[in-house]
């Protein structure tokens, strides 16, 4: 082990521009208040709800973010493609093919003189058929241990299946100091410590409106499931994000002593306070 890597937090998929100005505004503070080492946040739903370009990115970074994940939407924006290619911090999935897709799928970040590695993978059930997400998962584990070369290691599995999340959980368990499912948009109620040492939690739930049907105005996907019939696209909901994630405490050992949600602004907030 290198150094102690302390507190950590990892916040969901961030949906639009009311929610990345919910990032803004409120975790400056939260980084303060918790002490946190680092952040993680998932952003593939940044720019305009789909995808990620250069602004978006930036405008989290300077928010605070250490680094940024992204998932199923990561190519959808054009000239997000060399965001992906040019910008070590952003990460798509790992098990896209290997050599054939721009960009990385892990790192390991030097923050604050710590060694943090950040997996970002894609499941498989009821999404697209990339590569084997646990081959691919193995794999990085393998090139940056946890407590060998890496602080603190932390899994971004962005999947529909809350089984497959649990599986990928359970095969890290002791090797990773945080997994946590993105995708879904609705924070689950799991937090847990699994028996080996790995912080857990199905769905981080995003960074959002929750005033929407998962962050989106209600009028489009209710026309949708109701009639069967497309009228437009998707549109970002615009009123009063609530930030959803995880915080983390790790030990000498990079594994975690504790994991609480948090849940800041907006709607949820006023059920569940912050940690």
């Amino acid at each position: 082990m290198l150094r102690l890597f302390n507190a950590f937090s990892f916040f969901g998929d961030v949906v639009g521009r009311a929610d990345r100005h919910a990032v803004v505004r409120h975790l400056p503070r939260l980084r303060g208040d918790l002490g946190l080492d680092a952040v993680v946040i998932n952003a593939e739903n940044a720019a305009g709800g789909f995808g990620i370009t250069q602004s978006t990115a930036d405008e989290l970074f300077e928010a605070g973010a250490d680094v940024l994940t992204l998932g199923n939407h990561s190519f959808d924006q054009a000239q997000g493609i060399r965001v992906i290619e040019n910008e070590p911090r952003l990460l798509r999935p790992c098990n896209y093919p290997q050599g054939q897709v721009p960009g990385r799928g892990a790192g390991l970040f030097n923050v604050k003189g710590y060694n943090l590695l950040v997996i970002n993978v894609h499941g498989r059930v009821f999404m697209d058929a990339l590569d084997d997400p646990f081959v691919a998962v193995e794999r990085e584990l393998n090139a940056a241990p946890l407590g060998d070369v890496a602080d603190a290691v932390l899994v971004d599995m962005h999947a529909e299946a809350t089984s497959e999340k649990n599986a990928m959980g359970y095969f890290c368990d002791g090797r990773a100091s945080l997994v946590v499912g993105t995708h879904q948009h609705v924070p689950t109620a799991d937090a847990r410590i699994l028996p080996d040492g790995t912080a857990y939690q199905t769905d981080a739930g995003m960074c959002g409106d929750y005033n929407s049907i998962i962050g989106m105005q209600t009028e489009e996907p209710l026309r949708r499931f109701t009639t069967r019939m497309r009228g437009g696209r998707f549109e970002p909901a615009t009123g009063d994000g609530t930030l959803c994630g995880v915080f983390v405490q790790t030990n000498a050992r990079g594994l975690a002593d504790r994991i609480e949600p948090i849940r800041v602004g907006g709607q949820l907030a006023k059920q569940v306070p912050v940690v």
